[in-house]
Parts: C-alpha cells; sequence; structure tokens
C-alpha cells in the first residue's frame, strides 16, 4: 500500500460537597468529581466529552483536564503518540483539547479554518509540515506514520503542493483478502471500509488541519497495473478575493500486488 497527498493548564476541580440534602432531587453535583472524571468522562469519545463540557460550570471544569484530551487524540489518531507530535501538542494553546478541535471536524466548518490561514497569512511560511496519518480497515488499524516534511527548497514549493507518506518501492502489507475472481466488488467494499485520516501540523504556527475526506471518494481499479486507488479529497479555504478562493486537496492510496491472497 502506498499513500501520497498533493494538493493548557489544568482547571482546579471543584470540591466536592459534604453534605447530600435527600430530599432534593439528584444532581451531577452529588457525584464526587474524581468518580466523574476518572469513571465517566474517560469512556467518552472526543464530540461526547466535548458535550458533556457544555452542559454545567462544573463539568466543564472536569473536562478541561488535559490528560482527558490527550488520551482521546492518541486513542483517535494512533499516529500522535509518537514523542514528536506529543511535545509539538503540548505547544498548542490549549493543548491536546486545541489540536482535537482543529483535527476532528475534517473541515467541515470552512470558516473556522479560513480563519486559522488567515491569522497565520501575514507571517512567514513554515519550515517545515508534519503529517500524522493513520488509515483503517473495518475500524482496525493498518498503517500508522509520521512524516516531517521540509518546506524551503524548491523540491517543496514547485507546484502541485505533494507529500508522500512512502517511498515508490515500499509497501505495507496487510491482512485485507484479495477476492480472487471478484474484482467488481473488489472497489466498492474498500471504498465502504477503508478510512483514512491526514493531519497535516504547522509546529512554528501551532496549527493542525485535518486533510481527508475520512471515507474515499472515488474507488477504481486501473485498466494497467490491476493497482486499486482510493481517493480521498477536501475543499480548502484559500485567500478570500483572489481569483482561487478554494483549493482542492486530494490523498491517493494505492493497493496492488498479491501475496498470500492479501492486499499490500
Amino acid at each position: 500500500m502506498a499513500c501520497s497527498s498533493s494538493s493548557s493548564s489544568y482547571s482546579q476541580l471543584p470540591s466536592p460537597s459534604t453534605t447530600v440534602d435527600e430530599t432534593s432531587p439528584a444532581s451531577i453535583s452529588s457525584v464526587h468529581p474524581d468518580i466523574i472524571q476518572t469513571h465517566i468522562l474517560t469512556r467518552l469519545d472526543g464530540p461526547t466529552l466535548a458535550s458533556a463540557a457544555s452542559t454545567s460550570s462544573q463539568l466543564h471544569a472536569l473536562a478541561s483536564h488535559q490528560p482527558l484530551w490527550a488520551n482521546i487524540c492518541h486513542s483517535t489518531w494512533p499516529s500522535t503518540s509518537t514523542p514528536r507530535v506529543r511535545q509539538v501538542i503540548s505547544t498548542f494553546p490549549d493543548g491536546a483539547f486545541s489540536f482535537f478541535s482543529e483535527s476532528f471536524p475534517l473541515l467541515t466548518n470552512l470558516d473556522a479554518a479560513a480563519t486559522t490561514l488567515e491569522l497565520n497569512h501575514d507571517r512567514d511560511g513554515p519550515c517545515e509540515l508534519i503529517s500524522a496519518v493513520d488509515i483503517y480497515h473495518r475500524d482496525k488499524l493498518i498503517l500508522s506514520k509520521v512524516v516531517e516534511t521540509e518546506t524551503v527548497t524548491g523540491w517543496f514549493q514547485c507546484s502541485p503542493f505533494r507529500i508522500d507518506l512512502l517511498d515508490p518501492k515500499d509497501v505495507v502489507p496487510t491482512q485485507i483478502k484479495y477476492p480472487a475472481g471478484q474484482e467488481s466488488d473488489t472497489c466498492r467494499d474498500l471504498g465502504d471500509d477503508l478510512t483514512l485520516s491526514w493531519i497535516l501540523i504547522d509546529p512554528i504556527g501551532r496549527w493542525a488541519m485535518n486533510l481527508s475526506s475520512h471515507k474515499a471518494v472515488s474507488v477504481q481499479r486501473h485498466w494497467l497495473s490491476g493497482e486499486v486507488h482510493a481517493r480521498f479529497a477536501s475543499i480548502l479555504p484559500g485567500e478570500k478575493g483572489s481569483a482561487s478562493e478554494h483549493v482542492q486537496c486530494g490523498i491517493l492510496v494505492t493497493c496492488g500486488g498479491q501475496r498470500e491472497g492479501s492486499y499490500r
């Protein structure tokens, strides 16, 4: 499998109540904060935790605990657990919470993404970019990798913008079954079962965005090589007022070869 892309602080916990009024209706305040934080909030995913934080001041304080969001980032995107990405995330304004809020929406909110780009428009571009990539098949991780890319040489600055996750000759063996004689069903199955996250991180500007459409927008079998090309795409906001206010970003995952009946 080959893949390429083209173009805080801890909140103080509220002190537990020392008395319980048995005649009053039960409320969240009657539960010890440690129980909420260690046995309830740790079971929530990112969107659910964010929703819970907006329900009360107590839950907001408890849900602002940075290790909660760090664990959510690492479980959602295993690539973010590498030492390099951990260190970069720790420099974000609100740590892991900021990183998650910028990376999870998959650029569904173009206005928010445009605001982020505008804030960084007046400064010089980053000297490097970090790609944190995770690919799943039927919710099972098949590839997780971090790539650091320099942005100052002519190779990078030529059009189109491109990052290769793997070298052309590199392959990643997978357990995805190759259905011999059922090639027509292969594309449909991969389109349904393959998901991808490609988070692009500026370690200097301290921003991140997810370039992937999560699900493939098209899956086609190459007529000559027999490889299956799964394409992921997103539309990025460009400079306002220009002739091209939006930029398309495409990610290509190439599945090919047959080794013991599996894709690679």
